[in-house]
């Protein structure tokens, strides 16, 4: 059926508003479309994204999880400033990697609890392993050599 007479066509009772109407469940002309609604009403936490602690305690307390993930970055942040970087970034990569512990452990988590319970840990676990081996494998003196990655660094680099 051409668009312009899908626009008007009463033939059998119904009004087709445009090319893209579809009856309802009654039979009724229903506009139908693709794009998502302006407000989103029924969208639900993360799995684990209610308060860590009881209402009735005051608001630090009820996110204690992303407070402790929170400071101990800070405090890796901090020590990287003061020029103890190893140290630091080793504590930043701890810090990611016990808010995936608490993810996994913690049936509530507040808002350490983004996405789904195992996105969280699998996201917090990559990048806490990743920031650990990079700060592991950093010059001077790295207390962890990988040998192929070496010999990729001497092939493009050198």
């Amino acid at each position: 059926m051409p668009a312009a007479e899908a626009e008007g066509d009463e033939s059998d009772g119904m009004t087709v508003r445009d090319a893209i109407s579809a009856p309802d469940a009654q039979g009724e002309p229903r506009r139908t479309t693709r794009r998502f609604p302006l407000f989103t009403r029924d969208t639900a936490r993360p799995e684990g994204g209610g308060r860590a602690a009881s209402g009735d305690a005051p608001a630090p307390a009820r996110q204690w999880p992303i407070l402790t993930v929170l400071s101990a970055v800070a405090l890796g942040l901090l020590l990287t400033a003061l020029d103890v970087f190893r140290v630091g970034t080793i504590l930043i990569g701890a810090a990611l990697l016990a808010g995936a512990v608490m993810r996994w452990m913690l049936p509530s988590v507040g808002m350490l609890a983004v996405r789904s319970r195992f996105t969280d840990m699998l996201t917090y676990s990559v990048l806490g392993i990743a920031i650990v081996v990079l700060a592991l494998m950093a010059q001077p003196h790295p207390l962890l050599e990988i040998p192929f990655l070496d010999d990729t660094l001497h092939f493009t680099v050198r």
